[in-house]
């Protein structure tokens, strides 16, 4: 599912316009996305949980010359399936 379809979803399911929905869907990806730039943990329950970690700096290797490289230490974004989200 792509975000054009998710917003279909959402406005069937909702009873909203395509307009509405995709503001809507905007709005929670910009909220999560700023709390987690912030370092705070999003928890949906039912869903699951947003958070963000530190990845320390790691020697890697370049797939074409072989050579090694030094990657960078940086943060990343992990997601935490909840009990409910179950397939």
């Amino acid at each position: 599912m792509n975000k054009g379809e998710l917003i279909s979803a959402i406005a069937a399911s909702a009873g909203l316009t395509k307009a509405d929905s995709e503001k809507a869907l905007n709005a929670i990806t910009a909220s999560i996305s700023k709390s987690l730039k912030k370092g705070e943990r999003v928890g949906l329950v039912g869903f699951g949980s947003f958070s963000v970690s530190q990845r320390a700096k790691r020697t890697g290797r370049n797939p074409q010359t072989g050579k090694e490289i030094t990657i960078p230490a940086k943060k990343v974004v992990k997601f935490k399936p909840g009990a409910d989200l179950s397939l």
